[in-house]
């Protein structure tokens, strides 16, 4: 049987693990990240290339998508290379997913999380400014596999109670009521790693069918556009149109992937049967890769135009 409290400790654990790495991280590299957002955006490919990078660091697309739309607002940053930094940094969101996907369904994570968050507080407490920014990252780090580890224990036993058939069937209209949950929790959480984590671990235990997780997934990778269109409330014109862009780009990335969801699964099911009934979690991780991926190596040629 489920463990509700074990799940919600563990949902708990991932948050507050994902805000203290994310404030670690953000005190470490953000004089970088700023210079390098000025520096490193002359064209497309650098631009989106550095979105991805100061993604990947800052473990945030909001926060990225925000930081972008205040340098367009001050004139730091055109909109045209503003353009580029956010689709780069819809990729680099997608790395989470992978670090939940490898490390924690993968691994024995009670081995080297205590010990991490032991190391943090640590640097945290004795280090000097920069490695009590470091030891904030260690120990969200660790909060962050420690919530994936009880997550695992509390769904022991769901997949008896929660089955796929529960939720909206395989058709085009249940496809579109999952990615308005996916949206939904997204709104909630103000955070898409945490709904793509709950969504690995669904279909890790077989509660959630691969093509109904992807569903989610893909409301989830627009429900991300939130946090970046609120912040161009009483913004200027441009820093308005990158936040826009913002959303337009996931809205239309979000649709093609929506459409080819069906025939993706159906040629992951007859060409890797075995590989995608053992590994659902990292076909997952992998799906919301490849639509991103796709997406900005369509969008990136044409980024100036649309500008």
């Amino acid at each position: 049987m489920p463990d509700v409290f074990q799940v919600l400790g563990g949902l708990g654990l991932f948050l507050i693990g994902m805000a203290v790495m994310r404030d670690g991280l953000k005190k470490l590299v953000d004089q970088a990240a700023t210079k390098w957002m000025s520096l490193f955006t002359r064209t497309p490919v650098l631009a989106a290339l550095t979105g991805f990078v100061v993604t990947v660091l800052l473990q945030s697309s909001s926060a990225v998508s925000v930081m972008t739309i205040g340098f367009v607002g001050t004139g730091l940053l055109s909109f045209p290379r503003a353009l580029g930094v956010i689709l780069g940094a819809n990729v680099g969101s997608t790395v989470t997913g992978w670090l939940v996907a490898l490390i924690g369904f993968k691994f024995d994570l009670q081995t080297i999380t205590l010990p991490l968050i032991f190391v943090g507080a640590m640097l945290r407490l004795f280090g000097r400014p920069k490695f009590a920014s470091l030891g904030f990252a260690l120990a969200g780090f660790g909060l962050v596999f420690s919530g994936v580890a009880a997550l695992q224990v509390g769904l022991q036993g769901v997949d008896r109670l929660i089955t796929p058939e529960i939720f909206p069937g395989d058709t085009w209209l249940g496809r579109f009521l999952l990615l308005l949950l996916g949206l939904g929790i997204t709104l909630v959480t103000h955070s898409s790693a945490v709904g793509v984590a709950v969504a690995i671990a669904a279909v890790h235990v077989g509660s959630l069918s691969l093509t109904q997780a992807a569903a989610m997934v893909i409301g989830m990778d627009i429900g991300t556009t939130a946090t970046a269109a609120l912040a161009t409330i009483g913004a200027t014109v441009n820093a308005r149109r990158t936040g826009f862009a913002h959303v337009l780009f996931n809205l239309l990335t979000g649709l093609g992937a929506f459409l080819a969801l069906p025939t993706i699964v159906q040629s992951l099911e007859r060409f890797a049967p075995r590989w995608t009934a053992a590994n659902p979690e990292l076909a997952l991780v992998g799906f919301h890769s490849t639509f991103n991926i796709v997406g900005v190596a369509l969008m990136l040629p044409f980024a100036s135009r649309f500008a």
